[in-house]
């Protein structure tokens, strides 16, 4: 009974209009000063992201039951649930998406670091931050939120920023110290900490020199770009098929182009390597489909489709051995490209 008096309380509520009604200042009155138009529309736009908020995590409540019902009693395949997204029109990353939003929403509720009254001093973009943040950092914003204030996805980076800054073992003893004093702004720190983290402990050590002996903005912008074309270098490295093939020593190799100051140099032929043998690849096997839908065609047209016959003999040539293609720009150019398959 308490199910069905649940249900027809809801269905009570939608035959109401949502309660969103504001009065807009007059974008043409020129009595209204521009600090009190300003106020009055922010605070239209604070009400619209509250309620968009409780919206979606709603609706990925309501979705994430469509889809463990789906697990529990479907065809295993998740047809139900995709199903019944096709039927509104929502597209299945726009689902995860709430269904994410969802999962964080309760999770950040059971484990008790936000009151149920203060997710409307949120955002929801500044949701999605925090839910994505590490637990301290949760844990400071649920406090603030807590206390009234209103919540914005700056205010979550920069509290993050701040945690990352003086927390970090990555960072010397003495940037942690400047950071905890503002001497060093956290909104310089934290991307070099985030490319750090994706370095080899050899080359973290090398920057954390580097810092501690000078550690000032300039230098923090430098060992943030130096980490960025390490983290490049190394990740595209490993995919480049002519590095596996040969004893090639990538970690000497990349010293030796930070030593001559060629890294950004090195680190962009590497990953150049890396784009073209994936291009090569994607290009066979579309070399490889078009051959075979060309044969397909060429078995079902004939006289009577002498504009189709057209087409597929402009277009055939294309999944031959050799292809040809015209470059237009300040001068034409013909490329002529050869493939040729070995076992």
């Amino acid at each position: 009974m308490q199910y069905n008096e649940s249900i027809n309380d809801i269905a009570a509520a939608l035959q109401q209009p949502a309660d969103l009604s504001f009065e807009l200042p007059d974008p043409e009155d020129e009595q209204i000063l521009e600090s009190d138009f300003q106020q009055q529309l922010d605070v239209a736009w604070q009400v619209c992201d509250r309620f968009d908020l409780q919206t979606e995590i709603w609706r990925g409540r309501i979705l994430r039951a469509i889809r463990d019902r789906e697990k529990k009693g479907g065809d295993g395949r998740g047809t139900g649930f995709l199903y019944w997204l096709k039927e509104r029109e929502i597209s299945k990353s726009q689902a995860y998406s709430w269904i994410q939003l969802a999962n964080s929403a309760d999770t950040l509720l059971e484990e008790g670091k936000l009151a149920p009254e203060s997710v409307n001093n949120f955002s929801k973009r500044a949701f999605v931050e925090t839910s994505k943040a590490s637990p301290e950092v949760q844990q400071m914003v649920s406090e603030a939120a807590q206390k009234g204030d209103r919540i914005t996805r700056r205010e979550v980076r920069q509290l993050s920023d701040e945690w990352t800054a003086m927390s970090s073992d990555l960072l010397p003893e003495s940037v942690r110290e400047k950071a905890a004093d503002n001497t060093l702004p956290p909104r310089y720190i934290a991307p070099l900490v985030k490319e750090m983290e994706k370095l080899p402990e050899s080359h973290q050590k090398s920057i954390q020199k580097d810092i501690a002996a000078n550690p000032e903005i300039d230098t923090l912008k430098q060992a943030t770009t130096e980490a960025r074309y390490l983290a490049k270098y190394l990740k595209s490295a490993a995919q480049v098929q002519a590095l596996n093939e040969q004893d090639v020593d990538i970690e000497t190799a990349l010293e030796e182009a930070q030593r001559i100051g060629c890294l950004s140099v090195a680190a962009d032929l590497v990953n150049q390597a890396s784009q073209i043998e994936q291009t090569v690849a994607k290009l066979y096997m579309t070399w490889k489909r078009i051959g075979n839908l060309a044969d397909r065609l060429y078995v079902d047209t004939g006289a009577s489709t002498p504009n189709l016959r057209s087409l597929l003999t402009c277009i055939e040539p294309l999944g031959g051995e050799v292809m040809e293609l015209q470059l237009s720009g300040a001068v034409e150019h013909t490329i002529r490209l050869q493939i040729q398959e070995t076992s």
